[in-house]
């Protein structure tokens, strides 16, 4: 996998991470622990990108 394609996987990720905390938000009985994880999940990938980026 080049590095093109994995940021780009990364990003997919991040994005769909995104929108799954914010239907989670909304939703009647929102689970804060899942939400958390999933908020820290977003962060690590984050992070990945900055750094693959950085080094690209």
């Amino acid at each position: 996998m080049s590095l093109t394609s994995h940021l780009q996987e990364l990003k997919r990720k991040h994005q769909s991470l995104s929108d799954a905390v914010e239907r989670a938000q909304r939703s009647p009985g929102k689970d804060d622990l899942r939400i958390a994880d999933m908020k820290k999940q977003k962060l690590r990938i984050k992070e990945q990108i900055t750094r693959l980026s950085t080094t690209a």
